[in-house]
Order: structure tokens, then sequence, then C-alpha cells
């Protein structure tokens, strides 16, 4: 066993002006080596916990604080964060916070040369080199996108070389592609370096391929720290807490539910794909053709309102050094009414920059867009905001009234709307806000402050709902929600748009979807063209889920974009039904899907 690093003994924490613990009698040791993830429903206390490890509770945070924390060897009530901070580097969950230098290489340098290392650098560009930004490293931060800056902030906590690493969310708005980089950057740090890795994470399939152990937060308290492949196996805990284990280990869960073989304790799930392969490869079942659906029928453009139009669409802003640097290179795309559309790439592709121009929050220079029956040309943003509600990638940049009741209600009563005190409490129940009403949005976990803001955008019903990266920061039962309320906008909304990375909110949700790639679409189709094109996914930098991925290795008949259509392929030879759906087969299914 490896020396203990994180050593927390029976703390409890509670915010200023809270009457409840967001901490209570947490006990938790973490040793030298540990690639540790702490996982738990959004308030459940992860991100308050990983504040413990550099101080900043209890010396910054200053509420009741009771316990003790001795993080590598140095109790955290007599050192400083500035001490802690040499040992333990972080990356929080609103990271940008942590960028306070104009360029990219200023900003990495900044920590090692202000604790005076001679080296500060050569670690700056050793840092960014890791991170794949050393291309940009002249390059004002303004510039960057959302996932450059979170990689530069990643890049800034390792150019301290610290001997513990603590990510919030270390992939909450990176690509696929940049995501898995990240990981297997830390697996690196990790084994080649002894460093300890602690990621606050909701993505299980990541948790299953490169961590060790699990942590579980439930309302304040530690409920238990296990190896990974038994924590995720833990099927029945994780989805009453409304946490998903990965795609592969959930159909193996519902294959043996359906089987009435529920796994007693101690029974061990597969959680990558090729155990997911030869577990099924395993079952005695027989494939289910009949329940084959052919792709729907999409009503044609032509017999549909055209809410956008965007022709030759080009955007470029210039840099300190007066050039003109291209975001947008000659966009041509069109939005129909009705449409659920997810546009995606990988960062910088320019996605975030296409629905800030349909919003009128910037202009293009160049081309022609009419957004809802209105050129944007001489249409103010406040002018567009009547047909146009545009969500943010960062929630907080929403943000001005001290409590969510008033945040919500700011917008609806800005814009006249009828009903107005009706319409608040109505958005503050669908987005479970109602408990939180009067607490300052600013103070919320980042998952509670992603349903703010969403709650802002929907209250207003807007003709067109832009949504930038909306399931960033939030549980996986969060975003099984978001599903819910994007079908609700449907009544409410002509067309609804989103930039994400989230494939699985993609592949469940769009009814079209956009691919964008250094500033242009290359792609525009249904799910099953997207999905299916590997080169495409390739090159945007985005990468199937695990249930596509397992459809693929299995052989079946089509790709599964959900639990409830893998499933009606594996069925006991009793209940499969191969000219069509029997009532002991519908019966079943009705059975399994209920459990998620």
């Amino acid at each position: 066993m490896h020396e203990p690093l994180i050593e927390l003994s029976h703390v409890s924490f509670t915010y200023p002006g809270s009457d409840q613990p967001v901490l209570s009698d947490v006990s938790l040791t973490l040793h030298r080596g540990d690639f540790t993830a702490i996982i738990g429903s959004n308030g459940s206390g992860k991100s308050t916990l990983c504040k413990l490890f550099n101080g900043l509770i209890p010396h910054y945070y200053t509420g009741d604080y009771f316990g003790e924390s001795v993080i590598c060897g140095q109790s955290s009530e007599t050192s400083s964060v500035a001490e802690l901070s040499r040992k333990v580097g972080y990356v929080y969950q609103d990271f940008e916070n942590q960028l306070v230098r104009p360029t990219v290489l200023d900003d990495v340098v900044f920590t090692p040369l202000n604790y005076g290392y001679a080296d500060y650098q050569a670690r700056g560009q050793k840092a960014l080199m890791m991170m794949g930004l050393s291309n940009v490293k002249d390059e004002f931060i303004w510039s960057l996108s959302g996932g450059q800056k979170h990689l530069l902030a990643l890049a800034g906590a390792l150019a301290m070389d610290p001997d513990i690493l603590v990510i919030d969310e270390p992939i909450s708005q990176l690509d696929p592609q940049h995501a898995r980089h990240i990981y297997d950057i830390l697996k690196r740090l990790n084994e080649d370096y002894g460093k300890t890795i602690v990621v606050i994470e909701h993505h299980a399939e990541f948790i299953a391929d490169y961590c060790k152990e699990v942590v579980l937060m439930d309302q304040g308290k530690v409920a238990w720290k296990r190896p990974t492949r038994e924590a995720l196996s833990s099927v029945e805990t994780l989805l009453g807490l409304g946490i998903y284990p990965p795609q592969v280990t959930q159909a193996a869960w519902l294959d043996l539910k359906n089987r009435e073989s529920l796994p007693q304790g101690g029974t061990l799930l597969p959680v990558h794909i090729t155990e997911g392969e030869k577990w099924f490869q395993s079952r005695q079942v027989t494939l289910t053709h009949g329940n084959i659906e052919k792709p729907p029928v999409v009503t044609e453009p032509s017999i549909q309102k055209k809410v956008v139009v965007a022709e030759d669409v080009r955007l470029s802003y210039r840099t300190i050094h007066k050039k003109m640097h291209p975001v947008l290179d000659g966009v041509n795309v069109t939005l129909h009414s009705g449409e659920a559309v997810a546009i995606i790439g990988n960062n910088g592709a320019g996605k975030s920059s296409l629905l800030k121009l349909i919003a009128g929050i910037v202009k293009p220079t160049g081309g022609y867009l009419n957004v809802n029956g209105f050129s944007l040309k001489g249409m103010s943003p406040e002018r567009m905001a009547g047909h146009v509600s545009y969500v943010y990638q960062n929630p907080e940049e929403m943000f001005i009234e001290d409590s969510v009741e008033k945040e919500v209600g700011y917008y609806v009563h800005a814009h006249r709307l009828p009903d107005a005190e009706e319409r608040i409490q109505s958005v503050l129940e669908s987005f479970r806000l109602t408990g939180l009403k009067d607490r300052d949005a600013r103070l919320l976990s980042g998952g509670q402050q992603r349903r703010v803001a969403l709650a802002i955008g929907a209250a207003i019903q807007p003709s067109i709902m832009l949504l930038d990266e909306p399931t960033a920061n939030l549980d996986i039962a969060t975003k099984q929600e978001m599903l819910s309320v994007l079908s609700t906008l449907k009544s409410h909304v002509e067309t609804v748009a989103i930039a994400t990375h989230d494939m699985q909110l993609v592949a469940e949700w769009a009814s079209r979807i956009i691919v964008m790639h250094q500033g242009v679409v290359i792609a525009d189709g249904r799910k099953e063209q997207i999905f299916e094109d590997e080169r495409l996914l390739e090159r945007a930098g985005l990468l199937p889920t695990q249930l596509m991925e397992l459809s693929r290795c299995l052989g079946l008949p089509k790709i599964c974009y959900s639990l409830d259509e893998f499933i009606s392929f594996y069925t006991p030879r009793e209940l499969s039904q191969p000219e069509g759906e029997g009532t002991a087969w519908k019966s079943s299914k009705r059975h399994l899907t209920a459990s998620l």
C-alpha cells in the first residue's frame, strides 16, 4: 500500500446562509498513485469535497467547518492555499476563472513564474505540448474555443508538476477524441510519473476505461469507495441515485433481469466493449429480426417553413496583429420548423459561432443570413431576442440577480410576457428548481447552474431555441431529464438547435444532424446516415456511443441507439418473437425499460 496523500477524518461543512451541511461526517483516504473517480448526482457534494484537497475549504470558503483534513502530510487548517497548491493542481468546473493572462503562453507560465521557478518557460512549453496547444501558444485566450480553454486550464495545473491532480469534469466541453486524449494524458501521468489523479466524472465509460477506484457521494456523505468494476456493477444502487453505469453494463444487467436472474452481491458485470461482446456472444438467444424498423419518413423541407436560411455565411475577427482570423468559411444551411437539429463537430469547428450568428449576438462578415423572416442586417440583439433564445455554454454568463426565481423572472418580465408569475413557477417546477428558487445561482453546483440557464431560456418560449452544450456538467440522470425537456419544448418552440459533443443525446433526440469541421458544414442528414459513416466521424473528431459500437461488434442487423432497441434484439428464446412483438415480449420490455 502506498503512502496516504489525502486523509479526511469526520469532516463536515456548511456554506454560509444554508442550514443543511453540504458535507456530513466525511472520512476518506486516497493514496499515492491512485486514479480515483468521484461520482454522485448533482448537489451531492462532489465539488465541495474536492475543495478540501487544496485548502479552499476552510480558508477561502469560510462556512461552518468541522473535522480534520491532512494533505500530503500537512494539515489544511495550518497550511495556506498557496502552500498546498504546490502539491495539488486543481482544474475547476468553472475553469475559465483560472485563465488570468492575455495570451496562452503567458497564462500557462504564470503560476511557476510567480513561485520563482527558474525553468518556468520550459514547464509551460512542456504542458502546452502535452495538451496539443503548442500551435496556439501566441494566441489571445479570448480567441480560443471553450474546449481549448479547458485544455489550457489543465496545462496550467500541469506546469507546477503537482503530486495530486484534481479535475472537476475534465471532459465536459471536449469533443470525444479530445476527451480520450485528455484521459490518455492523465493515465500516463498516473502510471509513468506516479501522480495521484482525482476526477469528478459523470461519463461512466471513461471511468471504466481509466480509473482504478470509485468514490460514491450521496447527500454529502461518502457512501462507499470500491474498485471500479465492482462499483460500476452496482447497477441498482447507482440507478437509484440517478447515476448511470456504462451502456454495456446496463445492457448486461437488463439481460439478466430479463431472465429473472438479477446478479447477487459480488457479481461483476462487463464494463468495456470487449467484455460486453463476449457476454452477449455467450448468451443462448435468438436475434429478433422482426423488430427492425425502417428509418422514419422525413418530410420534404420545401413544404416546411424556413426559420433559418444561411447562404455562404462567413465570420472572421481581427486579431491584435490586425490579421483576419476566419471562424466560419462559407456556411450554407437551412433550418425548418419542427426540426430537432444537433450541430456536432470537434472543438473549434465553429458550432458555437454559428449559433451566436443565428441569435444575432455577432454579425456575419459575409454572406446572407435570414432568421424567422428577418435579415440580420440592421437587427439588434434585443429585437432578435423576441424570436431567438440563446442559452450560453457557460451558464453563469446569464446570471444577473441574487436568486434563481429572480433570474427566471427577470427575462420573463423584461419581455412583458403574459401570466408571468404562473409561467415562472411552472418553469421552476419543470426544471426541479423550486427547492432552489431562493438560492443565488452563482453558488449552485455546475449541473444546477445549467438547469437554471435552461429554465431562463425556456421561460421566454421563443420561436427558435438555441442551446450551446446543454448537457455539459450534468449528471446522466439530469441528461435523461433533458431529453424530456427538449421534447416538451417542441410544443412551445418552432425549432430547437443544439451544439453538443454528447453523442448519446444526439442519437436519442435529434431528427437531423449537421456536422461541422474547420468552419464549414461537411455533412447534413439523419442519424442513420451520420453515425454509420466511420470516416466522417473520425474526421470530425467524434466517436460512436458504446451501444453503437457494441451493435457493430455483435453484427446486429442495425445500429442501436438506445438500450430499448438493443434489448429488443437480445432476448431469451422463449420471449423472442421474430415475426412481430407478442404480448409476452411487450410486457417484458415494459418491465425492463421502466427500470431506467
